[in-house]
């Protein structure tokens, strides 16, 4: 049976993807994109940080709870 995807799940799912992208850039490559792009902003910095932190976490939550079941 298909599962049902809801659009906090998605957006999570492409933030952690975008995060997972950016650690990999910084690990091989010395180039971190979010400050590239959000340079101008260091609070804006912190914030995508922090939504990437965020969805991380509700992932985590997500799969734990998948587990249980």
């Amino acid at each position: 049976m298909e599962e049902k995807r809801h659009l906090l799940g998605v957006i999570c799912e492409i933030l952690v993807i975008v995060g997972a992208i950016n650690w990999g850039l910084i690990g091989l490559f010395d180039v971190n994109l979010v400050k590239l792009i959000f340079n101008f902003s260091p609070l804006l910095e912190k914030a995508v940080y922090s939504l990437v932190g965020t969805a991380g976490l509700y992932i985590l939550y997500r799969l734990i709870n998948a587990e249980v079941r």
